[in-house]
């Protein structure tokens, strides 16, 4: 399985955020400058974002985007799902219907061991992203890197965009 591009951004402009000052919000430009990214694309799923109540977006002069809820109340499954939506990695289509002994009457997601053990391995993964929080991942950073929070404040601050 392969994961858009835009939940990798989604996640480190969400931990980025974490460490803004009390109520400031960053422009989509800002936050894609910070990692020389396309605005365009960025911006795109930052509204995915806030569409799924992850962040909030304001217009006018002091706008952008802040968190909407706190680090902590954000895993990481919500921002996953935020940009590659709900559904699950793996689809049967219930080919074994056309198999030899098949039947047009019998749910093979519910019954084929393949579908079983797929279904199995996207609920781990999506129990694994679940229990991780943006806050986790923020400190985790902060132990390993401390100077992180306040070197991504200046760098926004330095950003001519």
């Amino acid at each position: 399985m392969r994961m858009n591009e835009g939940v990798e951004w989604a996640l480190h402009s969400c931990v980025n955020l974490t460490w803004m000052d009390s109520g400031e919000a960053v422009t989509a430009a800002r936050l894609a400058a910070f990692y020389e990214l396309p605005t365009a694309y960025l911006n795109k799923q930052l509204q995915a974002l806030a569409r799924a109540g992850i962040l909030t977006s304001t217009s006018g002069p002091r706008g952008g985007f802040r968190l909407a809820r706190a680090p902590k109340d954000i895993s990481v499954l919500d921002v996953v799902t935020a940009i590659e939506g709900p559904e699950e990695a793996f689809r049967c289509e219930g080919i074994l219907s056309k198999g030899p002994n098949g039947r047009e009457d019998v749910d093979y997601r519910k019954h084929c061991v393949i579908s079983q053990s797929m279904r199995k391995a996207d609920l781990a993964w999506r129990k694994e992203l679940a229990g991780q929080t943006i806050a986790e991942i923020a400190e985790t950073v902060e132990k390993r890197f401390p100077g992180t929070p306040g070197g991504v404040r200046n760098r926004f601050a330095n950003l001519r965009t």
